[in-house]
């Protein structure tokens, strides 16, 4: 670093301190990372709403940059906006990774079928998984969705929204009504046979 008049120090800028960063010098990343971290944060926590997954990414992204530091061009862009353009894609590339296939329920209980191993076993299986079944096709299509993703699915409410591209009070309303009329259901049926 420069020292001018009065003690002050000059910060090098950040293509210096990339420069810096290819040749290796361990001051110059710790530099760098500490001027962008937060602003590669709130892109990664902008992009994919969850600050685990974001903080990994911000990591991703300062890694991937020290390891193509070299071949940072400060006339295409500066050093901030070539780490967030990294930081954004990494997210969005990440958000595409995790996206959920949508599976048909009738297709979903056939991919979580049990080992027959046990004749007896499967065959009583089988049987719950044609009543859960026939229960579900009774349901409207959303809150049959809804109900799938959320049970079988894992997923939560939000992530339901999301996926179905509907507000979260409206999702939560199709897995409570949905849910309540499987058991309905479900009930009649053991209650008739």
């Amino acid at each position: 670093m420069v020292r001018l008049v009065d003690g002050d120090v000059d910060e090098p800028s950040d293509a210096a301190l990339l420069t810096a960063v290819a040749l290796g010098d361990g001051d110059a990343c710790r530099n760098f990372v500490d001027r962008h971290a937060s602003r590669v944060l709130g892109v990664a926590v902008g992009v994919c709403r969850d600050r685990t997954l974001a903080e990994d990414i911000a990591q991703r992204a300062f890694e991937q940059a020290w390891r193509h530091a070299a071949s940072f061009d400060p006339t295409r862009a500066s050093a901030r906006t070539w780490l967030l353009t990294i930081t954004r894609r990494l997210a969005i590339d990440e958000l595409r990774r995790r996206r959920v296939t949508p599976v048909a329920p009738d297709d979903l209980l056939g991919l979580i079928s049990p080992a027959a191993s046990d004749t007896e076993r499967a065959g009583l299986a089988e049987a719950g998984r044609d009543r859960v079944l026939a229960a579900l096709r009774t349901l409207p299509d959303e809150q049959r969705r809804a109900v799938v993703l959320a049970s079988l699915g894992g997923h939560s409410a939000r992530e339901v929204a999301d996926i179905e591209d509907v507000p979260l009070g409206t999702a939560k309303t199709r897995i409570r009504l949905g849910l309540r009329r499987l058991r309905a259901e479900l009930a009649d049926e053991v209650d008739h046979g």
